[in-house]
């Protein structure tokens, strides 16, 4: 990758808003930034090529993962939950569709319309014992749903926690160890995975909350190890290389690919495929985009078709990533 520096106006926009991360851009420009301390207790300053948490970014993940088990005929779109897995979930009657796009009605164990704080989670329930998709499933099993299935588009990350399990129960294998394999090792993500907070690799940026004019790390405020719902960590060029492999066929084929891509369910402006955000001008998709945010952790990356760019901004503080997408929006003209 050649490096240059970008325009003034984005990384002027770095400087004066303190922001603490990497801004890339792939595609017809290719350049890289970093600004901020990986480390902030020693001061470690962050690279072009840190790890970054990336919460609900990774949804995606989970969604080709799902599509590639459709894909293989050992999965239908249209099984129900209470089906596949009618031990854990007798009286849940959601498709797998519907859990992809978020209508299936589930009840969430973090609902992000009734509540603002992920961190309150975990005084009940310690963090440290959140490894797996199983570990998540008594926060919300015993919930009533909320709705009827394809009743409205409703953000659900517990409906995430249950495809996490349905991949677990069709290939008998661990959630992330699968989708390591199957998804990021196959869009040669060599420098991203599911790493557990207590076992960060090098060159990881630590999370942080900023919290009376100090600093504190993340490691108590989310799941220590993420999963099906979010929590992937990842570099800015893995997920150039990610959205790569996803287009050109590596991942998906050109059917499966473009009902990912496909808008799926909408509520007012909200347009969503399977794990993934997209926008529209006049009935024509102008990005496909992922995002995420925990305590300590701020991500945006997308995809612009029309000029096949691809803008990543990570961030291990809790706010800063959008903005520097939408400058560089501006300033390369990505939106129309």
């Amino acid at each position: 990758m050649v490096q240059k520096q970008a325009d003034n106006p984005v990384s002027d926009l770095m400087e004066s808003a303190s922001f603490s991360g990497t801004a890339h851009m792939a595609g017809n420009e290719n350049w890289s930034l970093a600004k901020g301390f990986a480390n902030r207790a020693d001061e470690r300053p962050i690279a072009v090529d840190s790890r970054f948490g990336i919460a609900s970014g990774s949804k995606i993940f989970t969604a080709v993962a799902v599509l590639q088990l459709v894909e293989q005929n050992k999965l239908e779109l249209s099984a129900k939950l209470s089906e596949l897995l009618p031990k854990t979930f007798p009286n849940f009657n959601a498709t797998v569709h519907q859990l992809l796009c978020h209508t299936s009605g589930l009840p969430d164990y973090f609902d992000e319309e009734a509540m603002d704080d992920f961190e309150q989670l975990w005084q009940e329930t310690p963090m440290y014992r959140m490894e797996t998709p199983a570990d998540f499933v008594p926060l919300f099993r015993d919930l009533p749903p909320v709705e009827e299935p394809g009743t409205r588009f409703r953000y659900n990350n517990a409906g995430y926690i249950a495809l996490g399990l349905i991949i677990e129960q069709v290939t008998g294998e661990e959630f992330a160890d699968y989708v390591e394999r199957e998804v990021l090792a196959k869009a040669d993500m060599s420098d991203s995975g599911y790493f557990r907070l207590d076992r960060l690799p090098k060159n990881t940026a630590y999370g942080y909350i900023e919290e009376d004019g100090s600093w504190r790390t993340n490691q108590y405020a989310i799941p220590v190890r993420g999963g099906a719902d979010g929590g992937a960590f990842v570099t800015a060029g893995d997920m150039a290389k990610f959205w790569n492999r996803l287009m050109d066929g590596t991942l998906l084929s050109e059917e499966m690919k473009n009902r990912l891509l496909t808008v799926q369910a909408q509520q007012g402006d909200e347009a969503y495929g399977y794990g993934v955000w997209i926008e529209e001008q006049e009935g024509v998709a102008v990005k496909y985009h992922v995002m995420g945010y925990d305590p300590g952790v701020n991500f945006h990356s997308g995809y612009y078709p029309q000029q096949k760019s691809i803008v990543t901004v990570l961030s291990n503080a809790g706010e800063g990533a959008y903005d520097i997408v939408k400058a560089i929006e501006r300033e390369k003209k990505l939106r129309g």
